[in-house]
């Protein structure tokens, strides 16, 4: 999730374990910055751009090394507010708003690697989208309202934000089970045989879902709202690039992107260069992660780097589509 997301739940989990014991204050900011702790990971320079998306959320998102952060950052917030006797209620509080931080990320459809050093499997549960108000403000609200009232009255508006924006993720998770299981009644119809699909919803909202069904040698993309009068979906077919798969489908950047995408990729040629684009975040055309690999021919043994080239879509048209598609109106995606 985005960083304000991150530094507000990680402050109502701190709020919320320390209570009265402690000043709001010092618990929201100190939630706030193990909230923060594990996306610093960003800083840390790769050697090109795909091992700097599939490293990050890696060893700074580990459930067990950030169990063993916990007490050093609980030691020294109690020893900083001379608050040594509640050392054990801190390691709490800040073990929670560490642990919290990955698993919200892994309800995204990025891909956490929560296991490490273990297993560098990314986990992605993809059922809410990576900045979504109706999620972050409750947290905000009722983090501002305990600081502000500094009484139970406050604390109990901590609480229901928490609990708000829990009921949201639960909500979330349910609509997107909903669309998977229109999506695969849909593509079963239309007689499409898919080996994969990808349920994941769209900017800003869980009402309108973005669908992605792959096959060997092409990927289908559809939308579907929960609002929608039919569960009929228009699906558009696009080639994945089967050919260059099977050339260069062992290529280390192909089999990282391959492997982190979890299938869900592309491989395309354009202007002399080969192209591997993950098509879980975006929209087509436009993707965020679609990463030149410089000429064919040098794909095998590289000369340069892999460069990211995001594509960027038209936001204007791309909202206004977003705005009318959700509310079940059947308009055709923008591109």
């Amino acid at each position: 999730m985005d960083s304000l997301t991150q530094i507000a739940l990680g402050s109502a989990v701190a709020v919320a374990v320390m209570g009265r014991r402690t000043a709001v204050w010092k618990a929201a900011l100190w939630g706030a910055v193990a909230g923060t702790l594990p996306d610093l990971d960003t800083f840390i320079a790769q050697e090109n751009a795909i091992l700097a998306m599939t490293r990050h959320r890696a060893e700074s998102h580990s459930l067990f090394y950030l169990t063993l952060a916990a007490p050093l950052l609980a030691w020294l917030a109690s020893r900083l507010h001379a608050e040594a006797a509640l050392y054990k209620r801190w390691w709490l509080a800040l073990w929670l708003a560490l642990f919290t931080h990955p698993l919200l990320d892994a309800m995204t459809v990025y891909g956490t690697q929560l296991l490490q050093p273990f297993s560098d499997h990314p986990f992605g549960v993809g059922s809410i989208f990576i900045i979504d108000p109706l999620y972050t403000v409750p947290l905000i609200v009722g983090v501002a309202a305990a600081w502000r009232l500094e009484s139970r009255r406050g604390l109990r508006w901590n609480t229901a934000g928490l609990v708000l924006s829990t009921l949201y993720l639960a909500w979330s998770a349910g609509a997107q089970q909903q669309a998977a299981h229109t999506a695969r009644a849909a593509l079963q119809a239309q007689g499409i045989a898919a080996s994969g699909l990808l349920v994941t919803p769209t900017p800003f909202n869980t009402l309108l879902w973005r669908l992605v069904a792959t096959t060997p040698s092409q990927y289908f993309e559809g939308y579907y709202s929960l609002l929608d009068d039919s569960p009929r979906i228009s699906w558009t077919a696009h080639d994945r690039g089967a050919a260059l798969i099977e050339q260069f489908g062992q290529v280390p950047s192909v089999a990282r992107i391959a492997a982190f995408s979890q299938g869900f990729f592309r491989l395309s040629e354009a202007g002399g260069n080969l192209f591997v684009t993950d098509l879980r975040m975006g929209l087509e055309p436009a993707y965020t992660f679609h990463f030149n690999l410089g000429p064919p021919a040098q794909a095998a043994a590289p000369r340069q780097a892999p460069a990211l080239e995001s594509q960027r879509p038209d936001m204007a048209a791309t909202l206004a589509w977003l705005w009318r598609r959700m509310w079940g109106e059947p308009v055709p995606a923008p591109g």
